[in-house]
């Protein structure tokens, strides 16, 4: 995976015990997390794919404090120490936002007429899931409808799911 490649190059940096906390979270959150999330936004995710990132995320997190499991710390603290979000949340984050791109653009571009022509197809056993129905459920956790996403600066100010200061 590119996300663990990139780790190797930065654990000089981010296994060093003499570097501060801060300054690791901010190199994981600026180097390392955006190589995990590339193209995240355009992912059919699945609660799997979202369990095997945080799993990645939290032994980056937990190899760069010097923290293992035995050590009984929460997961919580661990990404606390670093002010980092969780990687769930910066996922629907990046998909919103992509959502909001594709709704205001003209109605006659290519990505809004298959965004339109989107159905549910009928068969056999669960139906597979997409990236608009990860959409429509991140928008409802969020209490977001279609109309909210032509509001730019509104629209980027609800999915915005900021690091802790």
């Amino acid at each position: 995976m590119s996300g663990w490649n990139k780790w190797r190059t930065l654990t000089g940096v981010l296994c060093d015990p003499k570097m501060p906390i801060r300054t690791k979270g901010k190199v994981y959150k600026t180097a390392v997390r955006p190589v995990l999330l590339y193209g995240s936004e355009t992912w059919a995710s699945t609660k799997i794919h979202e369990q095997k990132l945080h799993a990645t995320e939290m032994r980056m997190l937990r190899w760069a404090g010097g923290v293992t499991l035995k050590d009984k710390v929460r997961n919580e603290h661990v990404r606390g120490s670093f002010k980092v979000t969780p990687i769930t949340d910066k996922i629907t984050e990046s998909r919103l936002r992509w959502y909001g791109h594709v709704m205001r653009r003209p109605d006659d571009h290519v990505v809004k007429k298959c965004l339109s022509m989107a159905t549910k197809r009928r068969g056999r056993g669960r139906p597979q899931t997409t990236w608009l129905t990860n959409v429509r459920k991140d928008m409802l956790k969020l209490g977001l409808t279609e109309d909210d996403a032509y509001q730019r600066i509104e629209w980027r100010r609800r999915i915005k799911k900021a690091d802790p200061a």
